[in-house]
């Protein structure tokens, strides 16, 4: 193959993810993509040179395709940048965060050849954005008593637990917790609740509860709303486990609809979340960027889409 033939491919690499392994790996996967037939334009994660400045003086039409490794805060930044500068390349996922609900979501393995496979190849489908005060959101925007339950999790027990590490911090912090009054409005209807937590999600899984929205598509042109209202401590132990389990969205004490627009406002402070990384403060406005983001996935996947 000649080097005019040869593609450009920018990797966008966070060295802190997860357990360190990726950075480990990284002369391999730069080999990988050079036998593949592209040129490799390296962009690491740092608060002095970030995706947004790279891809700001990228000539985005020689871009064959970008690949963003880390979890999912760093593909959140990618998918930002991106929109900000109209870039519409497939992305692939190397997943190697503590926290990988999207790649799990588009069944990406773990392993990082398995993942470049899927990544170097050419089956793609479209994905949703979801988007709130100005930022995307790739799989989830949280708020509410429990949005810390994921921020306060030790690291270590992240790497070494995985989602176990999540539930063990989620019913320590249970004594504490208290509802919060909000009005939540759509194009349909204006909702007053008491609730401990709320989670807007574009994809099915957040802070290791893989089935915290069982019923979400990524291409539907909708987020899916799941809210724990407020209710006896009593009920909030076998929730969880319904929670963990996937059968919670029919329960009594849960709000679970979906809507392509939505506002939430509150009298009361409370952190917010938008995939793993601090969000925005209230009130917020949601809307949905249909099909935006294209994303490799494996033929297996890509024939099941």
């Amino acid at each position: 193959m000649g080097r005019e033939d040869r593609r450009k491919l920018l990797l966008y690499y966070n060295p802190y993810s997860g357990n360190g392994v990726f950075k480990d790996n990284l002369d391999h996967i730069i080999e990988r993509c050079q036998h593949a037939g592209f040129d490799v334009s390296l962009v690491r994660a740092s608060r002095d040179y970030t995706i947004d400045d790279a891809l700001a003086e990228e000539n985005a039409k020689e871009i064959d395709r970008i690949l963003a490794a880390g979890g999912d805060g760093t593909m959140n930044l990618c998918v930002n940048a991106m929109v900000k500068y109209d870039i519409d390349v497939p992305v692939g996922i190397l997943p190697s965060g503590t926290a990988n609900d999207f790649a799990f979501y588009f069944e990406v393995d773990s392993d990082i050849d398995k993942a470049l496979d899927v990544a170097l190849g050419n089956k793609f489908t479209r994905a949703d954005v979801g988007y709130v005060n100005g930022r995307c959101f790739v799989n989830v925007c949280a708020m509410g008593a429990m949005v810390d339950v994921s921020q306060k999790t030790d690291p270590l027990l992240k790497n070494t637990l995985g989602s176990l590490a999540y539930y063990l911090k989620a019913a320590s912090e249970l004594p504490q917790v208290h509802a919060m009054q909000m009005t939540l409005t759509t194009p349909d209807e204006v909702i007053e609740e008491e609730l401990y937590f709320m989670a807007v999600m574009n994809g099915e899984s957040a802070g290791g509860f893989r089935k915290l929205s069982p019923k979400s598509s990524m291409n539907d042109g909708k987020l899916d709303i799941v809210a724990f209202r407020k209710m006896p401590i009593v009920e909030f132990g076998p929730l969880l486990f319904e929670v963990i389990s996937g059968r919670h969205p029919n329960n009594k004490n849960v709000l679970y609809f979906q809507t392509d627009s939505l506002k939430i406002e509150s009298n009361e402070d409370m952190s917010t979340d938008i995939d793993g990384e601090k969000g925005e403060q209230l009130p917020l406005e949601f809307s949905v960027l249909h099909e935006r983001l294209k994303v490799f996935v494996s033929e297996e996947t890509w024939n099941y889409d």
